[in-house]
């Protein structure tokens, strides 16, 4: 009954919520930062600093999501591995859809803006990301 009733609030949330355009897309490329996760339960986990960012570069609905480590002096530390992913039209929204060699998921775009993005997974949790600001160690 709990499941059910999360499960129930989170499609409730998201079928209330303003859907997200074709425009909207562009606001995803650049700098990421986890701020909080919403597991099927109803828990959450929130994110007050995180070691790694993601940055995610999208051009015509196909892109990459990679991991970086930001550093004082303003550059990033990264690896050479990214996620490819497409973007999907899908029932009025928008889905990431990942593919590669061991695996293959998708997510649901809740929400877009200028600041942050959501995402639901198969899973039914939700990843709430705002807009990285770098720290300046200079000023």
């Amino acid at each position: 009954m709990k499941h059910l009733l999360s499960f129930s609030l989170i499609f409730l949330f998201i079928g209330c919520s303003k859907r997200v355009s074709k425009e909207d897309l562009q606001y995803l490329n650049g700098y990421w930062e986890i701020e909080e996760v919403i597991f099927s339960n109803g828990e959450n986990k929130e994110f007050k600093m995180s070691a790694t960012i993601d940055y995610i570069e999208i051009e015509a609905l196909k892109g990459f999501r990679k991991k970086m480590q930001p550093k004082f002096d303003g550059t990033y530390t990264t690896s050479n591995d990214a996620e490819l992913f497409t973007i999907i039209e899908k029932d009025g929204g928008f889905e990431f859809h990942y593919k590669n060699g061991m695996s293959e998921w998708t997510e649901k775009i809740t929400s877009v803006s200028e600041n942050s993005f959501s995402v639901v997974n198969q899973d039914i949790i939700t990843y709430s990301y705002k807009r990285f600001q770098p720290i300046n160690a200079k000023e």
